[in-house]
């Protein structure tokens, strides 16, 4: 009886283990909780450039897919968090990044369509970034996209146009990383 129920206890922390990823020690949960909507992780991965592993990215969606086109285009609830595991990522780093991000991610037209909009994002940097921060950015349809650090609230930035702007940079035609998008889409 004993060795029965220890190996119960055995199978049950499997299935558990298997519900999370480790990447680059950080560990990725199964799923979160977004103004109230459970989203389930459709796939993770590492954010590198040159020979430093810079963060730790993951996309959360309702419905899973690979297509990222379609997730950019989606008006449906998701997120991304990001998971900073080296010290090069500052906070004008991150700035740079995201200007660089949105120039790849939209044609002139719409960028111009989202400047104030992408300027209040930026704006979301203001705080110095360390190693471990955690950054979450979830689009809520009708609310617009929510941003957290290290569970604070930051602010929120309405409508669907600038979504698909800032997940296209991580999920686009031409993306930050393709690693990093290939992990988000396929688990």
């Amino acid at each position: 009886m004993k060795k029965l129920l220890l190996a119960a206890i055995a199978l049950l922390g499997t299935y558990t283990a298997t519900g999370q990823k480790t990447i680059e020690g950080v560990t990725v949960e199964k799923n979160i909780t977004v103004a109230g909507q459970e989203l389930d992780l459709n796939g993770a991965g590492l954010r590198e450039k040159l020979w430093y592993n810079l963060y730790v990215g993951a996309l959360y969606v309702n419905t899973k897919s690979r297509d990222g086109n379609a997730l950019v285009k989606a008006d449906k609830a998701m997120a991304i968090t990001l998971d900073i595991t080296d010290e090069v990522v500052t906070q004008e780093k991150m700035k740079t990044s995201v200007e660089d991000g949105f120039g790849d991610s939209c044609t002139s037209k719409e960028r111009k369509a989202i400047q104030s909009e992408i300027n209040e994002f930026i704006g979301f940097f203001s705080q110095p970034i360390v190693k471990g921060d955690h950054f979450e950015i979830a689009y809520i349809p009708g609310k617009g996209t929510l941003v957290s650090k290290n569970a604070k609230y930051i602010g929120t930035i309405k409508g669907l146009q600038f979504k698909k702007g800032l997940f296209g940079i991580w999920l686009g035609n031409d993306p930050v990383d393709e690693d990093l998008k290939e992990g988000m889409l396929n688990g």
